[in-house]
């Protein structure tokens, strides 16, 4: 019997070659696209997928590998209808809300040209990328007035995806409503809670009761389609304007440097450009032991490589009462050789220690 380190050196040289294979595979998927794109044609073709399955699957003689096979190739015909269908159609990009949200405006800005689909929840436009329905997903990460996004903030540490990109959105509320609804009418006003947040000492200042919406653009869709000239909602002009509603009072934000971090996330983690020195940033995230100075040890390995951090902040670990995890923005290039020894000496002390991205400043891409 082989060792183990033998056998994984094996599957090791053998998943090398199926990355050159797959690479291939895909560009053969490309032509593909190409000829039925012009030839008008559907990029599903059951008749020819069912035949490739079943001639393939004659290849394995051990009948019960033949079934893991099978469906090693279905998933691999999918993968390959997912890049056609990019390739003709365009990226598709996900977001949580609808129609002139924030988050639909920072998805325009940073995919330009693209597929926007919209999701009800973060969750939901997160999954999308992950299950292959969208190539990434734009969601807010904190608010410079309402801190952190904490469901997004969760799925950072847990979710497999990474942040490849990151926008900073000027965010301006405005109380909106029905055409023929004055401000003396207003009793209640609709939005999410981060937005009812970010403007709570005008709110009270009127003396208004709040009602909580999963975003912005869907409390102003449900102004729209009600009857009721007593209920408003707090969102941007965009979306006034998106529902045929007016603007009753514009910029009510209690601060007016109301800011949105929205990150970009993708499968699969962007390298930095080594022609570019300026604008590098990468995210970890990561656990320490419950002990004094393990935190404190985390951060010295941090600041003795010369790494600047941009933030940190800590998040309450669901699963573990009294635990939490900590997640921190630094500046520089983590693919360079000084970046790879912190991660080892990091990996040392971290009970969990995660890569979440690479990006460079919006402004300086």
């Amino acid at each position: 019997m082989r060792s183990l380190d033998e056998t994984r050196k094996e599957i090791n040289k053998i998943d090398e070659e199926m990355a050159k294979l797959f690479a291939k595979r895909m560009e053969c998927s490309k032509d593909v696209a190409e000829y039925k794109k012009a030839h008008a044609l559907p990029i599903l073709d059951a008749t020819r997928e069912d035949e490739m399955v079943n001639r393939n699957a004659l290849l394995i003689q051990e009948p019960t590998i033949r079934e893991y096979y099978i469906n090693f190739l279905k998933k691999t015909i999918d993968l390959s209808k997912q890049y056609q269908l990019r390739l003709n159609e365009g990226m598709k990009v996900a977001y949580s809300g609808v129609e002139g949200a924030f988050a639909h405006v920072a998805a325009q800005k940073m995919f330009p040209n693209t597929i926007l689909v919209s999701y009800p929840s973060f969750n939901d436009a997160y999954n999308a990328v992950v299950e292959g329905e969208c190539d990434s997903c734009v969601l807010p990460v904190e608010n410079s007035y309402a801190g952190d996004v904490g469901t997004v903030m969760d799925l950072i540490f847990s979710g497999p995806l990474y942040i490849n990109q990151m926008l900073d959105l000027e965010i301006v509320q405005n109380l909106i409503a029905k055409e023929n609804t004055t401000l003396a009418d207003i009793k209640t006003v609709i939005s999410h809670p981060q937005a009812l947040e970010q403007c709570h000492k005008y709110l009270n200042n009127h003396h208004f009761a709040t009602k909580e919406a999963v975003n912005t653009a869907l409390a102003a869709k449900e102004v729209a389609s009600s009857t009721d000239n007593t209920i408003a909602a707090v969102a941007s002009s965009l979306t006034a304007s998106l529902y045929g509603l007016k603007i009753i009072d514009h910029n009510i934000n209690t601060k007016l440097n109301n800011t949105t971090r929205f990150a970009a996330f993708s499968r699969s983690r962007a390298l930095v450009n080594p022609k570019v020195k300026m604008g590098e940033h990468f995210i970890l995230v990561f656990t320490v032991l419950n002990e004094a100075g393990s935190l404190a040890k985390t951060l010295n390995i941090i600041g003795s490589h010369g790494f600047n951090m941009r933030n940190l902040r800590s998040r309450p670990m669901k699963e573990l009462m009294w635990n939490y995890y900590f997640y921190v923005e630094l500046d520089g290039n983590i693919d360079c050789a000084n970046g790879q020894e912190m991660l080892v000496e990091l990996s040392s002390i971290c009970d969990h220690l995660k890569l979440v991205g690479t990006y460079y400043s919006h402004a300086e891409k």
